[in-house]
């Protein structure tokens, strides 16, 4: 039956990516159509970002209080009740108003579902997850362009990921008998947490908490400037043009998603720690590389080489979490975590555009 729950949280993964690149592909649209700037997109991203970080901080005590299949089963059903809510906007504050359950929705199901996966299955299957997830973020955007080439409208391209959303709530529901403590039965040996949510000033008391937290915040510092400033760098400092600096930058991301398909293997030889090591090393080579005057083949082998650097990062400092700092004490400090990524606008991976 693990197996049957494992299936569950994999498509879980898939069909979570999918709204995440939808408002970055819809907004031309969207904007155009509603009269407002190009820069009101920052007001949607900054309440979606708001709302993630609210309820990722709240995690510990909702995921203690309801369990992770409850959580992640109405977190998820608010989601598609946000994007059934976006399809059916007609100005620019109905977005702003859908928006808030997205963002809530969207950080406690992400701090739910990480926490569930580093304390039942071994670190592979974060990496996978994790890669399933790209797979899902570079499908929305496809489906948001189809309904807008066969002229349906961005409308109908948030009403399709909301019935895909919709579809993933039933499943998750129907499979909640799956979702009981396994004790004995997890992958990683870990034990189970106890009922004790803990506040914001004890987790920081946790030894170790605050250098992780720094690294998380610098690790989405680092992934989410590469994304946002890589072309417009390559235009404006190598001379690149702005069609090919657009599929350079897309390679980052590829080198992301792939990465994690591959380390999802190398974690069967090395552990947690040896892989976000191995990851450093490799963006460090990366941006030398990526720096250097050599050429435009050196420069796009240094910008994949920054994006599988930093495919293991992620997902191993989420996975060594339990092992760090026990498993009573993870969902709060995932939560926290999940927060510090969500402070950067668009620095989580469910908020990338």
């Amino acid at each position: 039956m693990i197996h049957l729950l494992l299936a569950v949280i994999y498509v879980s993964f898939i069909s979570l990516g999918l709204p995440d690149s939808l408002l970055g592909a819809a907004w031309p649209s969207i904007y155009q159509g509603f009269g407002v700037p190009v820069s009101y997109s920052g007001v949607i991203f900054f309440i979606i970002s708001a709302g993630t970080v609210i309820s990722s901080l709240q995690s510990d005590r909702l995921t203690r209080r309801f369990g992770a299949g409850w959580v992640t089963a109405i977190s998820v059903g608010m989601t598609a009740t946000a994007l059934f809510g976006f399809s059916c906007s007609n100005s620019f504050w109905a977005l702003c108003l859908w928006a808030i359950p997205y963002g809530l929705g969207a950080g406690i199901v992400d701090a739910a579902l990480n926490n569930y996966v580093a304390l039942h299955f071994a670190s592979r299957h974060m990496s996978w997850l994790h890669c399933m997830w790209g797979i899902g973020a570079s499908v929305g955007p496809y489906i948001m362009g189809a309904a807008l080439t066969r002229g349906a409208g961005w409308q109908m391209g948030y009403r399709v990921i909301g019935i895909l959303q919709l579809m993933l709530t039933v499943l998750i529901v129907l499979s909640l008998p799956l979702w009981k403590t396994r004790g004995s039965q997890n992958e990683t040996g870990t034990a189970e947490p106890s009922a004790k949510a803990l506040t914001l000033k004890e987790i920081f008391q946790i030894p170790g908490v605050k250098a992780v937290l720094i690294t998380f915040f610098c690790y989405c510092s680092l992934e989410q400037t590469t994304g946002l400033w890589a072309s417009s760098y390559l235009v404006l400092n190598k001379g690149v043009s702005p069609e090919t600096a657009a599929s350079f930058a897309s390679l980052f991301f590829i080198g992301i998603t792939v990465g994690r398909a591959l380390c999802g293997f190398l974690t069967l030889k090395l552990n947690d720690a040896q892989m976000v090591r191995m990851g450093i090393g490799i963006i460090s080579i990366g941006i030398v590389a990526f720096l250097l005057p050599l050429g435009e083949t050196v420069t796009l082998a240094g910008l994949i080489l920054v994006g599988f650097g930093c495919a293991p990062i992620y997902p191993s400092i989420i996975h060594a979490t339990p092992e760090h700092f026990g498993a009573d004490k993870s969902q709060a400090v995932i939560g926290v975590q999940m927060a510090s990524a969500y402070s950067i606008p668009g620095g989580d991976e469910s908020l990338h555009i």
